[in-house]
């Protein structure tokens, strides 16, 4: 086993699972063509809040991908460090929710 995970690279294996389940990954990738297509929210928005929820779900490809998805779509250094700050608070309010949990298991 390797000493580290999400190598620059390593991205390039999700192809192994499109050539074990084509149909599954090509509605996927369909499914996300559509989300990020212009809507009601515009694709900076769209771009924005993809950039909030990768921080969250700390997934490093999106991270990167949604950033710089965002920065084409015309968003500002500022917007996406906001957006990053966003999910922090997202993420800590989950940890205050959560934290409910623990007092009661004191009780």
């Amino acid at each position: 086993m390797k000493d580290q995970f999400y190598g620059k690279k390593d991205i390039e294996k999700a192809a192994k699972m499109y050539a074990l389940k084509p149909e599954i990954m090509k509605a996927f990738l369909d499914a996300d063509a559509k989300v990020f297509a212009e809507g009601s929210l515009d694709k900076k928005t769209k771009e924005l809040i993809a950039v909030a929820c990768a921080h969250v779900t700390r997934c490093p490809y999106c991270i990167e991908g949604h950033v710089k998805g965002a920065k084409k779509a015309g968003a500002t250094d500022e917007q996406i460090a906001e957006a990053i700050f966003v999910s922090i608070t997202m993420s800590a309010g989950a940890s205050m929710a959560h934290s409910c949990i623990a007092m009661e298991a004191l009780e």
